[in-house]
């Protein structure tokens, strides 16, 4: 029977004063209780988020389907779509964010300025009605913001 003793080291001496009392992580589990229960809230905070984004864009598609038309319509759900892509994006660079890195990443800002190039070279497609669709994850987080705790 061989016996395997767990490697634990104490943690490097760096120079730094904070090192000497940090205690050493077990193999395997680089978080900690506190930080799975913050990833978690985050997730159901951004599911949230997407999904009071979803609503707002499509009740404010089917006002504006008989109020301004069809084609108006669809240029606010193109853009309320643009929207939800970019929130996603957005959260996606936050949550990245940690002790290595400290900035977010810029990808997200191509989705405004596709649906832009979108709206210039397809006649379908309506500027403003797209404009107005994309930031419609503006009212989402604010309803947020209101109804949740």
């Amino acid at each position: 029977m061989q016996a395997t003793t767990a490697a634990t080291a104490a943690p490097a001496d760096t120079g730094n004063p904070s090192d000497r009392h940090r205690l050493p992580v077990p193999a395997g589990d680089s978080s900690t209780p506190c930080e799975s229960t913050a990833d978690a809230e985050y997730g159901r905070l951004q599911g949230r988020l997407l999904l009071a984004t979803l609503i707002v864009t499509v009740l404010a598609t089917a006002i504006c389907w008989p109020a301004f038309g069809g084609v108006a319509a669809r240029s606010l759900l193109l853009g309320g779509c643009c929207g939800l892509l970019y929130l996603r994006l957005l959260a996606r660079s936050v949550a990245r964010i940690g002790p290595e890195s400290r900035s977010l990443g810029r990808f997200q800002i191509v989705v405004p300025a596709l649906l832009v190039v979108a709206a210039a070279r397809i006649p379908a497609i309506e500027l403003l009605p797209a404009l107005a669709g994309f930031v419609l994850y503006k009212p989402a987080l604010l309803l947020q913001a209101i109804l949740a705790p």
